[in-house]
């Protein structure tokens, strides 16, 4: 069985991100609409890693993210 720290995902730039780099760390993936311009949350997910610094949120295209939603059921 494989775990969510065995895939890659592309970030919001298009870069390649390997999700072993993680591992022992909190994860929030977070749909954004980074190209219609929606991107209002951006502030305040930044306060949320501010607070809680173990916690890497990452941005994911909507594309991908149903992808996630499947593998992590």
């Amino acid at each position: 069985m494989k775990s969510i720290y065995d895939i890659s995902i592309n970030s919001i730039d298009g870069e390649l991100i390997k999700l072993e780099k993680f591992k022992g760390r909190y994860l929030l993936f977070v749909n954004v609409a980074s190209y219609c311009g929606y991107t209002n949350q951006y502030i305040e997910l930044q306060k949320l890693h501010d607070i809680y610094s173990e916690l890497e949120v990452i941005g994911i295209p909507c594309n991908q993210f149903l992808f996630l939603q499947i593998l992590l059921i």
